[in-house]
């Protein structure tokens, strides 16, 4: 997969709430309830409420970060 294709699907879903999951070492997951905020040529940021988080593209084509929208 691309990283422009990912791009582009979270351009078009800009201000949609989403349920960002990461997954780290030793089996460890992370969540993240919030608002996709914008893009950038390598990341996209959310908005959670309190502070801003990025995350890049190419985490979501290898299956460190899900997203799920709300």
């Amino acid at each position: 997969m691309n990283p422009e294709i990912i791009k582009e699907k979270i351009e078009k879903d800009i201000g949609k709430k989403v349920r960002i999951t990461v997954y780290g070492l030793r089996n460890k997951t992370n969540l993240y309830d919030g608002v996709i905020k914008a893009t950038y040529p390598n990341i996209f940021t959310i908005f959670d409420g309190l502070s801003e988080k990025s995350f890049s593209y190419r985490d979501v084509i290898t299956g460190d970060i899900k997203i799920k929208y709300e």
